[in-house]
């Protein structure tokens, strides 16, 4: 008699496999779904539309670039907050929050944030700034500050952003 170590049940035909459930290095917010084969067929490459015959100018402008201007563009309308320091980086606009620490990094997007946290530290020059998911999930980060009178500043920057993107049912 043949015995199995494991579950029995099967993912169902069609549904989509993501989740902590199927990949144990998912977390929500930080990283993606996995791409099932298809980020190939979804942009073809500037050889492939040659070959197929497409009409694609050969000198468009590459992602990175695309990229760059869409953030200046969502920078330039509207109060944002940005604070860093050696290691751990905040920015909070009108596309969301992203967290930085380190080489790890997250975005979130209005959204997907049930609330917003800011605490200052009693003794010391700790500014801490967590993000909070419907999920009952948070992400803290901690941005070591120059002086304490930075607190107030920072502060008052990221209501300002709360206030203007931050929708609170």
């Amino acid at each position: 008699m043949e015995q199995r170590i494991g579950s029995n049940s099967q993912p169902l035909k069609g549904e989509p496999v993501t989740g902590a459930g199927f990949d144990p290095a998912f977390i929500p917010g930080l990283t993606g779904p996995a791409a099932q084969g298809k980020a190939e067929d979804a942009e073809p490459t500037a050889e492939k539309a040659e070959a197929e015959g497409s009409s694609a100018p050969a000198d468009s402008v590459p992602e990175a670039e695309a990229a760059d201007s869409e953030e200046e563009s969502a920078e330039e309308g509207g109060p944002v907050f940005e604070a860093a320091d050696r290691r751990a980086r905040i920015v909070a606009d009108r596309r969301g929050v992203r967290l930085a620490l380190d080489a790890e990094e997250c975005e979130f997007t209005w959204p997907e944030i049930a609330a917003v946290e800011t605490e200052t530290a009693r003794f010391g020059k700790r500014f801490t700034v967590t993000v909070h998911t419907p999920d009952r999930r948070w992400y803290p980060i901690e941005i070591e500050a120059a002086s304490r009178a930075r607190f107030a500043e920072w502060d008052a920057s990221m209501d300002a952003v709360l206030d203007a993107y931050f929708e609170s049912e």
